[in-house]
């Protein structure tokens, strides 16, 4: 497997993790709970993934253009 492909398919899992991290933080404040300080920290190493794999994915374009493997 390529490690475009790779990156892309993590890109997105590491993605839905996020989503469902976030999602569940607000539901425990919509339910009136409230969650450990220390749980709010939770989404940031996914957004760090994230951010990192989004740089990667964003650069492919113009680095693959460079090379001469595609177009701008």
């Amino acid at each position: 497997m390529r490690w475009s492909l790779w990156i892309r398919q993590s890109h997105r899992w590491v993605s839905i993790a996020f989503t469902l991290t976030v999602a569940v933080i607000f539901a425990m404040l919509g339910m009136g709970l409230e969650p450990a300080e220390w749980v709010y920290f939770l989404p940031l190493f996914p957004l760090a993934l994230l951010a990192l794999t989004g740089l990667y994915l964003f650069a492919l374009p113009y680095t693959a253009a460079r090379r001469g493997r595609g177009k701008a």
